[in-house]
């Protein structure tokens, strides 16, 4: 890059279509379901937002590449040349031994030798998980080094709610606490610019939030 050169590179966001499951409550967490990919109004419209040169990235979890096959099937984009990058840090949270409870189920079993974690879920693991901090930590190093190896580029990441949640907590500076409190519909879209050259080089970029949990339809 040039002294004088500005380079964009933009993340689009998307999050998977729902998981093919009869209790839309329980938290799943790194359970490796398959999602519903039936909506093909939402797809045709997401897919239609989507940047037809970019690089496809998705996480290790099947509902992730299962979107990103429809999204490229009924659009007509993302996977000419080659199948998505696979990404295991871009992954929802793992939520350990309460994956596949619900919340309730889960104050009522554990939330007395759980206290921390209720006063503050950003910083503290359930039992055999991860905390919401190093889900943004993670996530945090993934994005710096694709958008350092994609620099310019269109950067579609097929991901999860969670994950998404952490790209912006990034972002934006915040707590993990404040960073779980941003809703992110499946089939949404949200996207971050990363803005480098002068002067923002100085500050090894910046970044600026185009759109937050836009809707499919």
């Amino acid at each position: 890059m040039t002294p004088d050169a500005t380079t964009i590179t933009r993340w689009w966001w998307v999050r998977h279509a729902p998981v093919v499951t009869d209790d839309p409550q329980r938290i799943w967490g790194q359970t490796d379901l398959p999602c519903d990919t039936s909506d093909k109004a939402a797809l045709k419209t997401l897919a239609s937002r989507l940047p037809a040169d970019a690089v496809w990235v998705c996480s290790h979890l099947k509902r992730t590449h299962e979107t990103a096959g429809a999204l490229a099937d009924i659009g007509g984009i993302g996977r000419e040349h080659s199948d998505p990058l696979v990404e295991p840090d871009l992954a929802e949270q793992n939520l350990g031994i309460w994956q596949g409870m619900t919340w309730e189920e889960v104050y009522y079993k554990y939330g007395a030798e759980n206290r921390d974690f209720w006063q503050d879920p950003g910083r503290h693991c359930p039992p055999g998980g991860e905390s919401f901090a190093q889900v943004m930590a993670r996530t945090e190093a993934v994005v710096g080094r694709l958008t350092a190896l994609y620099a310019g580029r269109d950067i579609v990441a097929i991901s999860h709610g969670g994950t998404i949640r952490a790209a912006l907590g990034v972002v934006l500076g915040v707590e993990p606490r404040s960073a779980l409190s941003i809703e992110v519909d499946t089939l949404s879209l949200t996207r971050l610019d990363h803005i480098d050259g002068p002067p923002h080089h100085q500050l090894r970029g910046v970044w600026r939030i185009g759109g937050v949990n836009l809707p499919a339809d």
